[in-house]
């Protein structure tokens, strides 16, 4: 008896759910993910910019002085400059006219 009512209570549970969500479709929710993962990518890719400048003065300061290696500055330097381009890479592998905006680069105007 209690198993009958509990399957009649869910089954009219959810229908009343699915007569009642507004339209929800997978591309609403891979659109959204996109465009939230392209605004941290660019949030993130400003970040590192920001520290990795200073990182490079500092390195580059250390290495003058004889303390690093400039090894390490011209890794950072590479690092970076693969960073700035990470975008327009993105975007080509992507086809990003599908994409709206897409990642632009760093390297050109946005």
């Amino acid at each position: 008896m209690l198993k009958r009512n509990l399957t009649a209570v869910m089954l009219i549970a959810l229908a009343f759910v699915l007569l009642t969500v507004a339209d929800a479709s997978a591309k609403d929710i891979f659109e959204t993910v996109e465009e939230k993962g392209m605004e941290v990518f660019k949030a993130v890719k400003n970040v590192i910019f920001i520290v990795g400048g200073f990182g490079l003065v500092g390195l580059a300061t250390a290495a003058i002085f004889g303390k690093v290696n400039w090894k390490w500055f011209s890794y950072l330097a590479v690092g970076l400059m693969i960073l700035a381009a990470a975008g327009a890479i993105i975007d080509y592998a992507t086809d990003a006219k599908s994409i709206g905006d897409g990642f632009q680069d760093s390297l050109g105007e946005n």
